[in-house]
């Protein structure tokens, strides 16, 4: 049986997997990595330990499986989209810690050119709004701050790109510096029309537009690797998508009104509408889906920013729980959450509100609050935030949702998927393999080797998920998300 071979570079860590032919997940390895909080509100990740853990988990993924990973047929590359790496161009070390698409340094710069009146064009051009969520603030504003790595930057002595690049050079010892469209578009500097660098875009944010990262489209080659070693034959690397791009695909939404939500660190969701870019006036983004043989085909996005990782900060820092998986027991000891509503935004708001400044609260807390009731809150909050988004696309897209995908690590709650069937009113598929980002990495990459000869063949291809149905009744959910819009206004009005 033939394998694939994927690397999925996360927020939160690092995995290498082996799929074999039919899609099915064989094995996986994986590897947590630091979160650096150098201030409130910034957040970095140390790239050379990501590079480091990148051979490390497919190291031992082959120590495992020696015979199929040393016949795979082709490395597939997904990653955290946003974050990216400043780096040497002789040796591809880092010459600062990458910066996370969480990161907040942006604000003011996004705050200066909002007032000078550039959102409007800028979201026509890339999709995107001006907002430090994505890379060229932050990397203006590292420029500014060092003017040692601008200089080098302009020289050609660095280069600079978002994670998947960063990994590419590195992993073809300097021999392919290359990205895809669905990477490339997330960093404000990229035209989603053209599919091209833009100058007066880069010239925008002060980022020196010597050499970028070449553009490929997803199914594209990206050069060949054997790991330093690792491999006793170089791989083709094929297959080459952001994250939350590479879910949707995966999960077969590849024709216009099908959508999905990835539940990771944050949230993603995606809805597909098609070959040509539509702009949504409620605080979607515009997002490119995909690029096969040139062909692109485009999305809305809502992302929201801190979902999973609200869980997280229960785990880490208020020390409510000693692992993520007892918050479903924790959630449902309790009938509700009391009148307690746990609004995630610890690091601002994301789509609808798209407001930075905004901080994290929990509302509604009384002497009969407990601990379960705070958990519960989180989760709810959780589907809240994705009832938010769905209801913004029920307004902008062209074609009623059905019925809407999930993947991500949350899938295995079963709490937390019933109720964002309850909260938005509609069945929710949960993928029976959380692992999807790389999977559609993976089915990029077969499409670029022939192995698949279209997405439709890929579409037919063995599915499983679970169906969640709305259970509870309208009034109540209606009921308990107008709860949330109040408790929204209150962090708003903070």
């Amino acid at each position: 049986m033939r394998g694939y071979l994927a690397i999925d570079q996360s927020t939160s860590a690092t995995k290498a997997l082996l799929f074999g032919d039919d899609g099915a997940l064989i094995d996986q390895v994986a590897l947590p990595h630091r979160q650096i909080y150098p201030q409130p509100g910034w957040v970095e990740h140390d790239a050379e330990e990501i590079y480091r853990n990148t051979v490390q988990v497919l190291g031992e993924l082959a120590a495992r499986h020696p015979l199929q990973v040393a016949e795979s047929v082709s490395l597939s590359i997904t990653n955290q989209r946003e974050t990216f790496a400043l780096f040497d161009r002789k040796t591809g070390a880092p010459l600062h810690n990458a910066i996370v698409w969480l990161c907040r340094r942006g604000e003011a710069i996004c705050r200066r050119l909002v007032e000078a009146g550039h959102e409007s064009a800028v979201h026509v051009q890339t999709g995107l709004k001006i907002d430090t969520y994505f890379p060229a603030s932050k990397l203006a504003w590292l420029l500014d701050a060092r003017p040692d790595l601008r200089q080098q930057l302009a020289d050609g002595d660095a280069l600079f790109g978002t994670i998947d690049a960063y990994l590419i050079y590195r992993l073809t010892n300097g021999r392919t510096f290359a990205t895809d469209q669905t990477n490339a578009s997330r960093t404000l500097l990229f035209d989603i029309h053209q599919m091209t660098w833009d100058a007066e875009l880069c010239a925008l944010f002060g980022v020196p537009q010597v050499e970028l990262a070449e553009v490929r489209d997803s199914n594209a080659g990206f050069g060949e690797t054997d790991f330093g070693g690792l491999l006793p034959r170089p791989l083709p690397i094929c297959g080459v998508m952001g994250d939350s791009q590479a879910a949707l695909f995966a999960q077969r939404c590849i024709t216009p009104g099908s959508a999905k939500v990835t539940f990771g660190t944050g949230s993603s969701v995606l809805f597909n509408i098609g070959p040509k870019a539509a702009y949504s006036d409620n605080g979607l983004v515009t997002a490119v889906a995909w690029v096969l043989n040139g062909e692109p085909t485009y999305a809305l996005e809502g992302i929201t920013n801190f979902t999973g990782a609200t869980i997280v900060w229960l785990r880490d820092q208020l020390g409510l729980i000693q692992t993520v998986e007892e918050t479903e027991g924790l959630a449902t000891a309790v009938p509700d959450t009391c009148g307690v509503y746990l609004v995630p935004a610890f690091v601002g708001l994301g789509a609808p509100y798209w407001q930075p400044q905004a901080r994290a609260a929990i509302v509604g807390l009384t002497p009969a609050s407990t601990k379960n009731h705070v958990v519960r809150a989180a989760l709810e909050g959780i589907a809240y935030t994705i009832r938010d988004v769905l209801d913004l696309m029920a307004q902008d897209g062209s074609v009623a949702l059905q019925h809407i995908h999930a993947d991500g690590g949350a899938v295995n709650n079963h709490f937390l998927m019933q109720f964002v069937a309850d909260v938005t009113r509609l069945p929710l598929r949960a993928a029976n393999l959380p692992e999807l980002s790389a999977l559609g990495a993976v089915f990029a990459g077969t499409l670029g080797l022939g192995i698949h000869g279209s997405v439709t063949e890929i579409a037919a291809l063995p599915h499983g998920y679970v169906e969640y149905k709305p259970r509870m009744e309208t009034a109540m959910s209606q009921t308990l998300y107008a709860g949330w819009r109040r408790a929204i206004d209150q962090v708003l009005a903070g």
